[in-house]
Formats: C-alpha cells, sequence, structure tokens
C-alpha cells in the first residue's frame, strides 16, 4: 500500500509528460511555419522559373 501512495505522489513523470507535450506542440508548430514559408516562396519563385525557361 506504501508503494502505491509514493507512487501516486510522485510528479516526475507528470513533469516528463508535460515537456513531451510543450516539445510536441513546438514541432508542430515549426513544421506548420516551414510548410507557409515554403508555400510562399514557392509561390514567388515558379513564375520566375517559368519566365526564364
Amino acid at each position: 500500500m506504501r508503494i502505491i501512495r509514493r507512487f501516486l505522489a510522485d510528479e516526475r513523470a507528470a513533469t516528463a509528460i508535460e515537456y513531451v507535450f510543450i516539445a510536441g506542440m513546438i514541432s508542430v508548430a515549426i513544421i506548420v511555419g516551414a510548410r507557409a514559408i515554403g508555400t510562399a516562396l514557392s509561390a514567388k519563385f515558379v513564375p520566375i522559373s517559368n519566365n526564364l525557361s
């Protein structure tokens, strides 16, 4: 019974899960931003490339 109480009182795992969640959200934000920048750059450079051909 003491082991169960000690396990429930331990918050280290909860903190680790929170850090993983934050890292995941940052990763998603970076991916979305990179795709948006890539799309914007592609829209600008494709017409230039077509005019040079």
